[in-house]
């Protein structure tokens, strides 16, 4: 007999121990896999375990690993790899352990699913139940796919652009990993071909109808229908998830990193496919006014299906469920407030900001004023970074060398660089412990403001930055509306200025850098552009003298090979898998 409890074994033998031995138990009182058979609810668990792995469960806050921010906890993983300790046995960007569990449970899901009596009384629900489970199965195991593509894919030692092991059945044994890594290409056909499996199984959206969607016969029952893919699935991986998968997998597969010959038609590709999610939400049109702003009392009540009118905010495409909490605050809010000030931003970020006329600081015509930096400035620096001056639960954050608690680095959970982060914390959240409250939060997977900056970016590459190729709006028009949704002044003389493919290409990349900040961009970004790493973290000390900027921390990153992430090195070690160039 067969123990479920030695399949999960095998898997933590497999992602997680350098032993070979493997171990049988025995029989005792444990659940077996014929328990799978017999109880639908314990043989979804396999299938709600793959949900448990998605990277984008929680923000990582990586980008302290980056020239956007730095952090006060001096252990941290992510100020280790970027100092320098970046390494196949040191890795925190490393997804191959989690997302190949995900794949292993959904693909033994797969193997038992259609044994299950779902709805042993009705065998017509019965199947719905069986092509739900299988739509969300494909349509997850091209989810952690792509994460370990975008994490560990990279030139190997060889000279050639590698992918990560294609798993597709549930493996019995540890000789069944040892799969060679497949040519970058390959993984990306086995991610788009998983999705294609997926759209043959799910609708496009999940929730109650009055009538059948598109790819479900006209002998299914609608009552039926709803009891399996109705409101209460909502939140679950559907096929406009998918399809969302797919257009993000086809711009990592244009960008420099992964298209070292610039072939134009994967640029191409990569827009028309997040054209296809854009255009269904009325294109230019959908981009929800206050998207920006997703993380805020208003738009989070309004996205909660249990008090708002049921229609998720039109910024979020895929989140996770609403939930009470306080450990962003408390993790994050200045000391003064008790918090642990834990991410800070660095003066790169807040130069980044555009003057409130939309001309970078570097430029005259910005009219900025190095006396008085943080005046005149695109309205999203106050909304997402705390400044010395600027209002934190209606209490002014001094972080000057006046500031106390607050002070640069007056104590340790004092800001390293002159700054706090305010983006994704609730101002209505209290961590104080003698009166202290928690507010509604989700995390989100994907929202539509990073699928209109992916279609600009492609668009730019592919026809310039007024061109549209086969749709009907351009690069320039979608970073026109986010930036007039930001609060720049209007006319943007500053864009209307900008007429090079290359000159949008840098605008284009500062807007995402702005407008996805502390959402786990960043790191990965500058990777696939194959930019500059080793951009120190800068910082400011401001007293009476004025504003003195300096280096916080130096980026110890080598751009010869560091745009790829390492393979774990347990993995060379035991399946002898080629590891990425330069990585010892």
């Amino acid at each position: 007999m067969k123990y479920i409890t030695t399949a999960f074994l095998i898997i933590l033998l497999a992602f997680g121990m350098p032993s070979c031995t493997m171990l049988e138990p025995e029989a005792d009182n444990h659940n077996t896999l014929d328990r799978v058979y017999e109880d639908p609810a314990f043989a979804e668990g396999l299938l709600i375990k793959g949900y448990t792995y998605i990277p984008t469960n929680d923000y990582s806050y990586d980008e302290v690993a980056t020239d956007d921010a730095v952090t006060n906890d001096r252990l941290s993983q992510y100020l280790r790899i970027a100092t320098g300790e970046w390494s196949p046995r040191l890795n925190p960007q490393s997804t191959w352990e989690n997302c190949n569990k995900g794949i292993l449970y959904l693909n033994q899901f797969l193997s038992v699913v259609e044994q299950v009596p779902w709805k042993w009384t009705n065998t017509k629900i019965k199947d719905l139940y069986i092509r739900r489970f299988k739509g969300e199965s494909y349509a997850l195991r091209a989810l952690f796919k792509y994460y370990l593509l975008r994490n560990h894919g990279g030139v190997g030692a060889n000279g050639t652009l590698l992918g990560t092991p294609i798993y597709n059945s549930f493996l019995e044994t540890q000789e069944d990993f040892s799969t060679p890594r497949p040519s970058f290409a390959e993984s990306v056909e086995s991610i788009n071909a998983d999705i294609a499996l997926a759209q043959q199984h799910l609708p496009m959206d999940f929730g109650d109808r009055s009538d059948l969607p598109e790819g479900f016969s006209s002998e299914v029952d609608v009552a039926d229908y709803n009891e399996v893919f109705g409101d209460y699935t909502q939140q679950r991986i559907s096929s406009r998830h998918a399809l969302a998968i797919k257009a993000k997998t086809a711009l990592l597969a244009a960008s420099p990193a992964f298209n070292p010959d610039a072939n134009q038609q994967l640029w191409q590709q990569a827009a028309n496919f997040t054209a296809d999610l854009l255009n269904d939400i009325g294109g230019i049109n959908g981009l929800d006014p206050k998207g920006h702003l997703f993380y805020l009392k208003q738009q989070v009540d309004q996205a909660d299906i249990t008090t708002g009118d049921k229609m998720d905010l039109q910024e979020i495409l895929w989140r996770r469920p609403i939930y009470n909490n306080r450990s962003r605050e408390a993790s994050n809010f200045p000391p003064s407030l008790y918090g642990n000030g834990r991410v800070n931003p660095t003066q790169n970020l807040v130069d980044a900001f555009p003057a409130a006329n939309g001309y970078p600081i570097s430029d005259p015509l910005s009219e900025f004023d190095p006396s008085n930096p943080y005046a005149n400035r695109d309205p999203r620096l106050s909304h997402y970074i705390v400044y010395n001056g600027s209002k934190l639960k209606n209490t002014v954050i001094n972080s000057s060398t006046e500031g106390g608690a607050d002070a640069l680095e007056s104590i340790p959970t004092s800001t390293r660089t002159g700054y706090y982060l305010k983006k994704l914390l609730r101002e209505d959240v209290n961590v104080n412990p003698s009166s202290s409250s928690d507010q509604k939060h989700f995390n989100t997977h994907i929202r539509y403001t990073e699928l209109f900056l992916n279609y600009a970016e492609a668009a730019n590459e592919a026809w310039g930055p007024d061109g549209q190729g086969t749709q009907t709006y351009s690069a320039r028009q979608i970073i026109a509306q986010i930036r007039e949704r930001a609060g720049i002044e209007q006319p943007d003389s500053y864009l209307a200025s900008v007429t090079s493919q290359e000159d949008m290409r840098q605008l284009i990349r500062n807007e995402r850098r702005l407008e996805l900040c502390f959402e786990g961009f960043r790191f990965w970004d500058l990777r696939r552009w194959k930019a500059d790493l080793t951009q120190p973290a800068k910082g400011v000390r401001i007293d009476a003298q004025g504003y003195t900027y300096f280096t916080v921390e130096n980026r110890v990153y080598d751009n010869g090979f560091m745009h790829y992430g390492p393979i774990p090195e347990r993995e060379i070690i035991k399946f002898g898998l080629l590891q990425n160039q330069g990585w010892q």
